[in-house]
């Protein structure tokens, strides 16, 4: 049965050789990594990380416990899928906690510096294991980042999403009258959330009139004035008619100069006149009880 990490060791050439000179360095390395430990905590002292994450003392003494197991496996080099598993948890919980990736790099930086130092006071010719000892922290380092990059990714695309769904707040301000102001820069990505929060609204309300103010709009140019163009016919094809507000006299001629063929777009100079519209189509009549 292959090894589900044999892609990776190929990768990073690194062979069952590799692994046999990382495990007999490890047996004479094991005894000495709870002193390597301190020592990186020593140097890490100096470094704003130190004070952020690990000023409480037992926060500290059980990621010291947790950094000897780390290398322990590491030096024990059965890398198979549990081992890269255990990686991705570095990486996860790293991202969790925001600790930065140059932190890590600088981490796993004085590690192998301190590996490397060890087998160089060693005996013999120890070439091979510092090459074999260096592709595999490559490989580790390579696995822990892709896990962080990946969470992070995916924290910032739900953040997106949460602020997109923000930032299309379709409300019902009378039967069958819908309303949403955009504020903002417009771009293809945003016009189709625009869209889709539109017509699943209209589909929902079975609305008849929906308002699209865009007063709070920055820059109104040609791509911007195709996405609402867009939007209104979609709009037409649910059977509800679309009015664009908030057309400024500046955005007027901005569309006039660009030759914008706007067509049977209906267009209303504030929200107020959109409202009256709506309620007209809608055969709202509204009466003044102050007089």
């Amino acid at each position: 049965m292959q090894n589900e990490a044999d892609p990776l060791l190929q990768l990073y050439v690194i062979s069952e050789a590799d692994l046999m000179l990382i495990r007999e360095f490890g047996e004479t390395i094991a005894p000495e990594l709870p002193r390597l430990v301190e020592s990186f905590y020593t140097w890490l002292s100096d470094q704003p990380e130190r004070e952020q994450y690990f000023s409480d003392p037992q926060t500290l003494e059980r990621v010291k416990a947790l950094q000897v197991s780390y290398w322990q496996e590491f030096f024990r080099a059965q890398v198979d899928e549990s081992y890269l598993e255990h990686r991705r948890t570095v990486g996860e919980t790293h991202a969790r906690i925001g600790l930065s990736l140059q932190a890590y790099f600088a981490a796993m930086n004085y590690f192998l510096t301190l590996f490397t130092e060890e087998l160089c006071s060693a005996t013999g010719d120890q070439a091979g294991t510092v090459r074999a000892v260096t592709k595999l922290t490559h490989c580790d380092t390579a696995v822990v980042v892709d896990t962080y990059s990946s969470m992070v990714q995916g924290i910032i695309s739900e953040q997106g999403k949460s602020l997109m769904a923000m930032s299309t707040p379709v409300t019902a301000i009378w039967q069958g009258i819908l309303l949403l102001p955009v504020v903002g820069i417009i771009d293809s990505r945003r016009a189709q959330d625009i869209m889709n929060a539109m017509l699943a609204k209209i589909d929902e309300a079975q609305a008849r009139v929906f308002i699209l103010d865009i007063s709070g709009v920055a820059i109104v140019d040609t791509a911007v004035a195709n996405h609402l163009i867009k939007i209104t016919k979609a709009t037409r094809l649910m059977g509800c008619e679309c009015t664009i507000s908030g057309i400024s006299p500046a955005i007027a001629q901005t569309i006039v100069e660009l030759g914008i063929a706007v067509g049977t777009v209906k267009t209303t100079a504030t929200m107020k006149d959109a409202l009256e519209a709506a309620f007209r189509t809608t055969g709202v009549r509204l009466v003044d009880k102050s007089s």
